[in-house]
């Protein structure tokens, strides 16, 4: 069995990582191909492409790289209709991922876009290009298999994989022995994107708050987990720029222990939003788009949703305040962050209704969605 799949950025690596996993437990002679990161590639994918290549976001960053996107997803199609897969599963990056899909489902290629984009949120009329593109589209949480059902899309709902990776109660003493971190000190998890056009444009804002803090929080000290080489180097030389009086401990690819070890998370809006709720912690939430991509998205109305972070989304009211754009500055965002710092009755009142958030998530993420795909594969071999 030959399966085509294609992720773009260090979350669609993860979570593809363990739908590979799961699969490959039924189908042992399994072949993966396409474009993945470190942790598909350790399960066995072909990768064709660097993923970081794909590792892009906002509607005006997209068009420095389309030329080179465009020929990759040109050559993508071309060698799958070539050589057709059994099936096709796009992870997440909808503006790459979906025309792939369509392409290879007019091809007879069985298509799955697994995490549902976020037509609930923006660009609600992206709806038609998924009941085209996907036979199947696998949900990753609870309110998105109604509206897409309502809209005539195939949908299986699986749970996030995290939800069931993370303990309900995170273990903070065991976090911060890994760290090398004191029990008693003051510590803010600063987390400023995956991608490094996140970081160009967070880490200023994000550290700048961070000292301010700093200066006011006594024995503070700052903890961040970076994703690639490339982020990490972007990160250290505003580090150096912006905040070179700031104690910073800058770690790799272990944002579930740097979330559990920390009293409070300044977090970039997307996954990291949602990791933070799994570790229980409060966050403070910020971000910034190019300008002319935040121009567009609020002059055509296309925003539909009144809070971007997923722990507000998921827990029904905002108990991650979130600074966007103009507001992504450290006079706001300090006095959000000193709150939670100075008021522990907020603090653990937030925790019980993250506890009960996660609870409701938990499920065998990997297996069910390696499950729905293979029957899609049986329902299409008869």
């Amino acid at each position: 069995m030959r399966i085509g799949i294609v992720a773009a950025e260090p979350s669609g690596d993860q979570l593809a990582a363990g739908l590979m996993r799961e699969i490959q437990k039924q189908q042992p002679d399994v072949i993966f191909e396409g474009i993945g990161g470190r942790q598909m590639t350790e399960h066995g994918l072909q990768s064709w492409f660097p993923m970081e290549r794909l590792s892009v976001m906002g509607l005006v960053e997209v068009l420095g790289r389309l030329p080179e996107l465009l020929k990759m997803r040109k050559t993508l199609i071309r060698r799958w209709k070539r050589q057709p897969p059994d099936l096709f599963i796009g992870v997440d990056a909808p503006d790459f991922n979906l025309k792939i899909e369509t392409a290879l489902r007019a091809a007879s290629v069985p298509t799955v876009h697994y995490v549902s984009p976020t037509v609930w949120a923006w660009r609600q009329k992206r709806i038609n290009k998924i009941r085209a593109a996907a036979d199947l589209v696998l949900s990753i949480f609870p309110f998105e298999q109604d509206f897409l059902t309502r809209h005539g899309v195939s949908c299986v709902y699986v749970g996030h994989p995290l939800a069931h990776r993370y303990p309900l109660q995170p273990d903070r003493k065991a976090a911060r022995e890994q760290l090398g971190l004191s029990p008693a000190v003051p510590v803010l998890a600063l987390l400023p994107g995956s991608r490094s056009g996140e970081v160009h444009r967070l880490a200023r804002p994000f550290l700048q708050t961070a000292a301010a803090c700093a200066r006011q929080i006594d024995g503070l000290t700052v903890v961040s987990p970076l994703a690639t080489d490339k982020t990490e180097a972007v990160y250290r030389l505003a580090c150096k720029k912006f905040a070179p009086e700031l104690e910073m401990m800058v770690t790799r690819n272990n944002t579930p222990q740097v979330l559990a070890a920390a009293d409070v998370a300044l977090v970039a809006s997307g996954t990291a939003t949602f990791e933070a709720l799994l570790c229980k912690r409060p966050m403070v939430v910020g971000y910034k788009l190019n300008p002319l991509t935040y121009r567009i998205i609020m002059g055509l109305d296309m925003l539909k949703i009144r809070h971007v972070a997923m722990a507000n989304l998921l827990g029904g009211e905002p108990l991650a305040p979130e600074f966007i754009q103009q507001d992504c500055e450290p006079e706001q965002m300090l006095p959000a962050l000193l709150d939670f710092f100075r008021d522990a009755g907020k603090v653990e009142e937030i925790a019980q209704q993250y506890i009960r958030v996660h609870e409701s998530l938990i499920m065998e993420t990997d297996k069910l969605a390696a499950e729905a795909v293979l029957d899609l594969l049986r329902a299409r071999n008869g």
